[in-house]
């Protein structure tokens, strides 16, 4: 697995001990960690604040510039619509996503954002990179709360 995705992974487990659901993101660019963010939802009382979200923030800000062109997003779970609209508008290099989403997932599930034609930019897509432990915490983060 990737040293990248082990810190998404580590966001991940942070967000959950904060009662987030567990997902973590990290943004690299030239093999530096520019971001890195974990679900903040309900924390900031803001259904934008996924860890996608926060990430690209921290990266346009640190490099000053919107456009995220040169960069490698790490994500523990497969981005949902929302998400996967900011990847794409951010100009993000490379996705890379562990655990797939069959509910609300909105790159290789559901609405398939990236297949769409009115879609401007579609990042390469790596999908399975630390899925066995990205689910293994999400599972064990709801078996809690059910």
């Amino acid at each position: 697995m990737s040293k990248y995705m082990d810190l998404a992974l580590e966001q991940a487990k942070l967000a959950a001990r904060r009662g987030e659901v567990p997902v973590g993101a990290v943004i690299v660019q030239d093999g530096n960690v520019i971001a890195r963010a974990g679900n903040q939802t309900i924390e900031l009382k803001d259904v934008t604040a996924h860890a996608e979200i926060l990430a690209i923030r921290q990266a346009a800000t640190k490099i000053g510039n919107e456009r995220l062109t040169d960069c490698d997003l790490y994500v523990t779970l497969e981005p949902c619509a929302m998400c996967a609209a900011a990847i794409s508008f951010a100009r993000i290099r490379r996705l890379y996503f562990a655990a797939d989403d069959i509910k609300s997932g909105a790159v290789e599930n559901g609405v398939r954002f990236y297949s769409d034609p009115s879609c401007h930019h579609v990042p390469d897509v790596y999908a399975g990179l630390g899925d066995v432990e990205a689910r293994t915490i999400l599972q064990e983060f709801f078996k809690l709360r059910r």
